[in-house]
């Protein structure tokens, strides 16, 4: 394996040339806005202006080096594909990538529209109007064998526009198949407690 590499979906090799980011650039341009900043990863922002004027936003996870065999930031992409293989919403991914000293990250593109369930909520928007929607995802994730090792209601990004509820799950390094047939149903009903 490469020791420091940045794997871009080909779909957005042009959006990252506009950027100017490389693998190390991930963890040293200044533009980079980290919105959060925790013992094991960093979440932050990237603002993209294209020639055409327009601007894009990134979302980017840090995360500091581990021994671990598979470093968060492939945990990050195996749960994104698992998700996009059941047809199950979530962000796009844009890039990932790793250091030769195993800090590793990925790149996603920003839910333009959406925001977190629980903030919604917290703002006025009823509960009800969001319980059948997430419900209907939770229920989607478990019924294609997969779970999410943190089901919380800030993990569903929604956008309701007029009647419809357009929601996406999001941190997909917590998502994980369901193979073992004595934890599955412990997995569902640690989800839906959380949830």
């Amino acid at each position: 394996m490469q020791s420091e590499y940045l794997k871009v979906d080909v779909r957005f090799e042009q959006l990252i040339q506009a950027a100017g980011l490389t693998a190390r650039g991930v963890f040293q341009d200044r533009r980079i806005q980290i919105w959060r900043s925790l013992y094991e990863r960093e979440n932050g922002t990237l603002d993209v202006e294209l020639p055409d004027g327009r601007t894009v936003r990134l979302h980017i996870k840090r995360y500091t080096a581990t021994n671990a065999l598979t470093s968060p930031a492939q945990l990050e992409v195996r749960g994104y594909h698992a998700l996009v293989i059941e047809k199950i919403p979530t962000a796009q991914l844009i890039a990932f990538g790793r250091l030769s000293d195993r800090r590793s990250f990925v790149i996603f593109a920003n839910l333009d529209g959406f925001s977190p369930a629980d903030k919604l909520i917290e703002g006025g928007v009823p509960f009800e109007k969001l319980l059948i929607p997430t419900a209907d995802l939770a229920a989607k994730l478990h019924n294609h064998k997969l779970h999410h090792r943190d089901l919380y209601l800030c993990h569903f990004m929604v956008k309701i526009e007029k009647d419809e509820v357009d929601v996406r799950l999001i941190d997909t390094a917590r998502v994980g198949r369901l193979s073992r047939p004595f934890t599955r149903q412990r997995w569902i009903v640690k989800d839906l407690s959380q949830f």
